[in-house]
This record gives structure tokens, sequence and C-alpha cells, in this order.
């Protein structure tokens, strides 16, 4: 069993919650930033199955809920913002921020429960919990670009699209820490690398690559992950991210044009990745944790729809 609502220091009064999805420790997490005044602010909700853990680790933390005056999600998925719906009632005087896309669907979640079922079929509901609506009235736009103060600096929201077209990142100029949502993908406890999370719909390449280079030109010095926790590479962890994107589309498009099909294509990455670790250039520790979270047939069903919407699969990849 994971330990949710376990609650880490990083310094200068900043907090992350391990929210214990699936009964398992390391996968998705929370992060509390104080403020000038005695309040703070939440980055990332978590689903909603973790709703308790959440509230758990806000206790542990010492927090009042009351206290609790922003609540940010860095996109829509339902892994992220699928537990801002009890947020709101959880966190009573926080003001709920999302990207401004992506408002609509958290007020009518209609969509956003059809998508998690076609992609994760009848593991979606245990998995997400109930999705409820949120209210409008709590809800609040970002386009990126604002700030916002907490203890020490400013929250810098920068707009970062490329997983998604609704994905926000958030630099805390204080500890200089980016709270990277899947925008940098996913790292693991034990990992040698960030491991690409490049699921459908709307996944897009180049701006990815232009995301980040936007998070690179702040400089930070940790990569703060949701899946899972800081990470000191800073600008060289963002770089490292593409080299291995790039990878990835080589190993699938290669894959794709002999059988443009998700099971070929996420059994050619597999196999990519398993290679590393017999050649000694990877390790196994994160491979079946990985998988409860960013799985090679999301990424190939991510790959195989940018590849046809770019035209690079030619007649038997249409």
């Amino acid at each position: 069993m994971g330990a949710a609502g376990t609650v880490r220091e990083l310094g200068q009064g900043r907090l992350m919650i391990d929210l214990g999805f699936r009964d398992t420790e390391g996968l998705i997490a929370s992060y509390l930033i104080p403020g000038r005044d005695g309040d703070w602010t939440l980055v990332e909700t978590g689903p909603s199955s973790c709703r308790e853990a959440l509230s758990e680790g806000v206790a542990r933390a010492g927090v009042d809920p009351q206290e609790i005056r922003r609540a940010f999600v860095t996109h829509i998925h339902l892994d992220h913002a699928g537990g801002l719906g009890p947020v709101a009632g959880a966190f009573p005087r926080a003001r709920l921020f999302a990207h401004r896309s992506g408002l609509p669907h958290l007020i009518d979640p209609t969509r956003l429960i059809a998508s998690a079922r076609r992609a994760w079929g009848a593991q979606a509901d245990p998995l997400w919990g109930p999705i409820t609506p949120v209210p409008p009235n709590r809800l609040e736009p970002l386009d990126g670009g604002e700030t916002f103060p907490v203890l020490g600096g400013e929250l810098h929201v920068l707009a970062t699209p490329g997983h998604a077209t609704h994905h926000l990142s958030f630099f805390d100029s204080a500890r200089r820490s980016m709270m990277t949502g899947d925008s940098a993908g996913v790292l693991l406890e034990g990992a040698d690398r960030s491991r690409p999370a490049l699921p459908p719909p709307d996944l897009d390449l180049e701006l990815l690559f232009q995301s980040l280079e936007r998070m690179a030109k702040l400089h930070p010095q940790e990569l703060w992950y949701a899946h899972f926790g800081p990470n000191p590479g800073g600008v060289g962890a963002l770089e490292s991210y593409r080299v291995t994107i790039e990878e990835w589309r080589q190993v699938a498009l290669g894959a794709a044009m002999t059988e443009p099909e998700v099971g070929a294509v996420a059994r050619a990455l597999r196999q990519h990745e398993e290679s590393r670790v017999v050649s000694g250039a990877g390790t196994p520790a994160t491979g079946d944790r990985g998988e409860m979270i960013s799985g090679y047939e999301l990424a190939a069903m991510g790959l195989l729809r940018y590849f046809r919407t770019r035209g690079l699969l030619g007649e038997r990849g249409g």
C-alpha cells in the first residue's frame, strides 16, 4: 500500500504531498506553497480518487483548509485536475485556476469522462473516481503570463502547450523551481531519464519543444514533477527530455511506416526501452510503475494521431 497523504518538505516552507495513487507511493504529487500572509497555494489536485489523500496531506502539513486561497492545475487531464470539483468543497475559500480553454470542460466534464473511458476502458472509473462539475463561480481563467505573490517571491504562469493545448507550468521564483505537470514528462524515483508523456488527442511535438525552450529561459534550478517529485536537473533535464522525445518519435514512426497500429507502435517503444536496459544505458527500476502513469499504448495512440494529422504516414498510415 502507498503512503497516501505523506508530506515532504522541499525548503522555504514549500511542501509536497504524495497522493498514493493506485495505492502506490511516488506516482502523483501535489504541491503546497506558502503565501505572504499566512495563506497557501495548491498546485495540482490529482484525480478525484485521491481526494481523501489530498485532504489528509493538507492536515498532516498543519494547514487549515480555510487557509488555502488558490488551487492551480497544470491541465485538465484527470490525473491532474479530476479532483478540482471535490477541492471546491474541501477548500471553500480557494479560487480555482485552470487554462481558459479548459474551463468549459471542468464546468461540464461530460467530454472529459468520455475521453478517459476511450483511453482507459473499464479501468477509467475506478482509476479516476467520480468526476464532478466545478462550480463556475469558483473558476478563474489563465492564459500564461500571470504572476501571483508567494512567500519570498512570485509564482509565474507559463503557457506550455504540446502535451495538451491547455497545459500550463508554474515557476516559483523564490525556489527557482518549475512545476512542470506533464510538460517535461514523467520522472519516477529510480529512473535515469524522463519518460515521454505523449497522449492523444492534441499532442503537438513542435509546440512541446517550444514549451521546453520557454521553461529553460527562466533557468530553473529544479523541476518539480507531478509524476513525481523534485529533480535538481533543471535546464539540463529539459534539454534531455527533448532528446528522448525525438528518439521515441523516430522509433514510433519507423514502426508505424510498417504497421500503423497502436499495438505495433507500442511494442516498438517497449522494445526500444528494454534494449536500453540490456545495453546498460537505462534502468529497469520504474518499468511497471511508469506504465501505471504513462503507458506505451497511450503514447502510441498520441504519436499515431500526430503522424496522421501531419501526413507523415502516407496512404497506408492514413
